[in-house]
């Protein structure tokens, strides 16, 4: 069961706990865009070299937008001063995006690593 806050100062630690995901989720998103641009320019490298096409710098241009919307809603929930609501709505968004943007590029890296795109 979840045990709701019972004072002022319990309430502002789970803001604290809340202010440190949001900061994680955006600070982390932001880092994987980059890795998954990088990751797209040596993958287009290597298929220069060999003549070959594959779909896998797609799907990492893909998965950097999903990172970049999870990058962006976070830093809209660290910016919201007004309601409490909306900036946990936000968070839990984040959170989502950003979760679905790692399981893509797990699934990205194995058929990378396996050469099946």
């Amino acid at each position: 069961m979840r045990k709701e806050p019972s004072s002022s100062s319990d309430t502002d630690k789970k803001h604290k706990l809340d202010e440190n995901i949001s900061t994680h989720i955006f600070s982390t998103s932001a880092t994987l865009v980059g890795v998954c641009l990088t990751v797209i320019g040596l993958v287009r490298i290597s298929n220069r070299l060999k003549n070959v096409s594959i779909i896998g710098d797609d799907l990492l241009a893909l998965s950097s937008i999903v990172f970049l919307i999870a990058c962006f809603l976070s830093y809209l929930g660290l910016r919201t001063r007004g309601s409490r609501q909306l900036r946990e709505n936000l968070e839990r968004i984040a959170d989502v995006w950003f979760l679905v943007g790692l399981c893509m590029l797990a699934v990205i890296c194995i058929l990378i690593a396996y050469e099946l795109v």
